[in-house]
């Protein structure tokens, strides 16, 4: 299929258990559905931002809105690439890579979540795998960035695993109240260094001038 008007359709990442592609129609009401069904027990708020809160629908809604955000803002100096991850072709969660003016910063922040069902069986640390090596090894990134909350164990481990270092504690408000939160950095020394997972990347020349490179 031709993607002339938006070749970031045709970009796919594929790990061994994985596919990572920005969604179409169909699969973006797939993903909704992955985050209304729950991606986190109701009694506690993972994330910095509380997007899980309301009704499930309200979540599916939301999530769908989000991407098509995503799309709808990108720009080669601010871009926000939200794929959904597929495993044994269903959709299971997004897998989020973000840059703003890469092309001088070379820097790039990541974001994740995984359908309840889905966690707990490595797929958390495959797909932002597959993400380091779109930006280290497609992009020329030098530095890759996270936080999460300090409370949040399965996010820091994954960063653990892959090569992060910590880069200091900042505060933000979540729900009214105060939230520690860890940031991390991963140099591409680092991201060498842990690279485990073989990840190839398809279709990214037609769109590589849409990251600004």
């Amino acid at each position: 299929m031709s993607h002339r008007y938006w070749p970031l359709h045709g970009l796919r990442i594929r790990t061994p258990r994985l596919e990572l592609r920005l969604p179409d129609e169909a699969l973006l009401d797939e993903l909704a559905s992955v985050g209304a069904g729950g991606v986190h027990a109701p009694d506690r708020m993972p994330f910095i931002v509380p997007w899980t809160d309301g009704e499930p629908d309200e979540v599916g809604r939301a999530t769908y809105q989000h991407v098509l955000g995503t799309i709808a803002g990108w720009t080669a100096q601010n871009w926000h690439l939200s794929l959904a991850v597929l495993h044994d072709g269903k959709v299971v969660g997004r897998q989020d890579v973000m840059g703003r003016e890469f092309g001088v910063r070379r820097e790039v922040m990541t974001g994740s979540w995984l359908g309840l069902p889905h966690q707990g069986r490595g797929i958390g640390t495959e797909m932002r795998a597959g993400a380091l090596h779109l930006a280290f090894e497609g992009l020329g990134a030098r530095y890759a960035v996270s936080d999460a909350r300090t409370d949040n164990a399965g996010s820091l481990g994954v960063s653990r695993r892959l090569g992060y270092e910590p880069d200091g504690l900042q505060i933000e408000v979540i729900r009214g109240e105060a939230v520690t939160l860890q940031r991390l950095r991963l140099d591409r020394a680092g991201w060498e260094k842990h690279r485990s997972v073989h990840v190839t990347v398809e279709g990214l020349d037609a769109c590589r001038a849409d990251f600004g490179v």
